[in-house]
């Protein structure tokens, strides 16, 4: 395993040092290391981060492979600046057993690029009926602890409570994605004034955070861990500060498209901004931003969904909702955020690893650790271009966008699967 000595790095924004890097850890920090057997890197102005952790990433293998791969969207994870990433159970066949769970799990060993930590489904098929295997899928190779029925709601509120109830007993967690389905049928955007304007059947607010409101007052009831995905309003940012000054055990997420869109794109009647939840309101956006500021929202989750081109490129009615995240995702949080390294190390590093359990992930670089990190050019400004992105799909919504940022070097376990902005395999 080879050595690298990182010069003139500043740790998540601290003072200038120096990192030694050595199987697999970080051996040394402080200025003027020296290691004659060491690859030196010159990381002058750059910013080391604890690698990334995505809570939130649609893999689409098994079943899906047009439109992405575990290789291939592990590839675009490392080149993110992600170590580590949380693959949705909603591939065909359903990542609901331990069978399926184990063969995303192997094949992002295989790949090496980033640890693939599967989710699993809440319910047999995502069909929402009866509850798949969820102390299988706990005790296999891949240890899972996060369970999600993401792209369907788990509706029926006793099935909810039973999952609580089973997860609660080895500290999993169980990721909703909230929507009231009764309330969103044929929706194709936000309700408000844009939808009427285009004649489009709207996605009501409130579909959201009834369902927030619901199951906050049921993890409450059984002392279980709930997290919501992809939060994109105003009025569930509220649900949950109440929710977290009672003390339940909720944790959630925002996107960074929900941090820098809203429903005006959908005016062009371009698909590629078609999402669930839909993009929401500039009110909606802001009450976002200062609720990962503040920490009612814990997390940026990228929701990274790639999708093949006709899934896309057709009809909005037709289209199916999803964007690409992972390559754009560290970008888009210095465009909000602004360069608060700690606070970004928090959101995107930190906190997601200790949500999903993930060892030796989220921990800032210093001897001893674990050497999963990535190192930032903040100074750069990058345009997205669509096909130079590494995802086998190109639905971005940041097409020709300058943004700010460029991921230099990922390492993970002391390896490089990034150099120079470059994948290394």
């Amino acid at each position: 395993m080879t050595a690298y000595l990182i010069r003139n790095v500043s740790v998540v924004g601290g003072a200038p040092t120096d990192l030694l890097i050595r199987d697999g850890v970080v051996a040394e920090t402080g200025a003027g290391l020296a290691a004659p057997d060491a690859t030196v890197l010159d990381a002058t102005g750059l910013v080391a981060l604890p690698g990334l952790v995505d809570l939130h990433t649609h893999l689409r293998e098994p079943g899906r492979e047009d439109a992405e791969t575990v290789e291939s969207g592990s590839r675009a994870a490392a080149l993110g600046g992600y170590t580590a990433v949380c693959a949705m159970a909603n591939t065909s066949p359903v990542a609901d057993t331990a069978g399926v769970v184990e063969q995303v799990w192997r094949l992002g060993r295989e790949a090496g690029l980033v640890d693939v930590q599967p989710i699993g489904a809440v319910t047999v098929g995502l069909a929402g009926e009866r509850l798949a295997e969820l102390g299988a899928m706990a005790d296999s190779a891949a240890r899972v602890r996060i369970f999600s029925d993401d792209g369907h709601c788990v509706a029926d509120p006793k099935l909810m409570r039973r999952a609580l109830e089973y997860v609660k007993a080895f500290d999993g967690v169980i990721a909703q994605h909230a929507e009231e389905p009764r309330l969103t049928e044929g929706a194709q955007m936000h309700e408000g004034e844009v939808s009427t304007r285009l004649g489009l059947t709207g996605w009501p607010a409130v579909a959201e955070e009834a369902i927030i409101a619901r199951d906050v007052l049921l993890a409450e009831h059984v002392g279980s861990r709930l997290h919501i995905c992809h939060v994109s309003t105003a009025g569930s940012v509220e649900v949950l500060r109440h929710a977290k000054a009672r003390g339940v055990k909720v944790t959630a997420e925002v996107t960074p498209h929900h941090l820098l869109l809203t429903d005006e794109k959908a005016a062009s009647y371009d698909p590629v901004y078609k999402v669930n939840p839909p993009l929401r309101t500039a009110a909606d956006v802001a009450a976002l931003r200062a609720a990962l500021a503040e920490g009612v929202i814990d997390i940026v989750a990228t929701d990274h969904a790639p999708h093949a081109v006709e899934d896309k490129e057709c009809e909005w009615a037709y289209a199916r909702p999803g964007m690409l995240g992972l390559e754009t995702a560290l970008s888009i949080a210095l465009d909000v955020l602004g360069p608060q390294w700690d606070l970004i190390a928090e959101r995107m590093s930190r906190a997601p690893a200790r949500i999903a359990g993930l060892d030796g992930h989220g921990l800032d670089p210093a001897p001893g650790v674990p050497a999963n990190l990535t190192l930032v050019d903040p100074a750069a400004r990058r345009v997205v271009e669509p096909a130079e992105l590494a995802s086998r799909s190109r639905n971005t919504p940041y097409a020709r966008m300058t943004l700010p940022g460029r991921i230099v070097a990922t390492f993970l376990r002391g390896e490089p699967t990034v150099l120079d902005g470059k994948a290394v395999k």
